[in-house]
């Protein structure tokens, strides 16, 4: 069986099941609590984000590069050809806030409706993209979910400045 260049398990590839994340999360918020587990996931994801940025060449791009073209590449990154984190159906700029659409993501998947979980992983992997991105230092808020009625879990981040370099 030949290994593709990124595959990091050779017989069982890159993917992982939703049912053993959901296990490490739920099982981490039992040992840590619910807001140190969220703080935690943010920062995990914010990491993965940034990761991802200098995997795309796309650090510092947001003056280069069109919001539009990059959502294309979060999509293609994260959605069904790529991670599988969530789909993307869209982000953009109203003043000092980047709204983020997403839905099906691996937070929110399994949990029943009305369930308070909130999408801290995705969050913070969209915040650490956007944040190596534009250069800018940003605070992630989730302002709406499809588990509480939503029809996308709605991410927003506010610039709080630039990043110190």
């Amino acid at each position: 069986m030949a290994i593709a260049k990124n595959e990091l398990r050779q017989e069982l590839g890159d993917f992982s099941s939703i049912v053993c994340l959901k296990a490490i999360i739920t099982g981490v918020e039992e040992a840590l609590g619910d807001k140190a587990t969220a703080i935690a996931l943010i920062s995990a994801g914010r990491q993965r984000g940034k990761q991802l940025a200098e995997n795309l060449d796309l650090v510092d791009k947001g003056k280069e590069i069109s919001l539009a073209d990059v959502t294309k590449k979060l999509q293609d990154a994260l959605g069904k050809d790529g991670t599988r984190l969530c789909a993307i159906k869209k982000i953009f700029q109203e003043d000092e806030v980047y709204k983020v659409y997403t839905h099906e993501t691996v937070c929110s998947a399994g949990e029943p409706q009305g369930s308070s979980r909130q999408c801290t992983f995705t969050m913070g992997a969209i915040q650490g993209f956007l944040e190596a991105f534009l250069g800018e230092r940003l605070r992630g808020t989730q302002t709406e979910s499809v588990l509480r009625g939503g029809t996308y879990d709605i991410l927003e981040y506010k610039v709080l400045g630039a990043i110190q370099k």
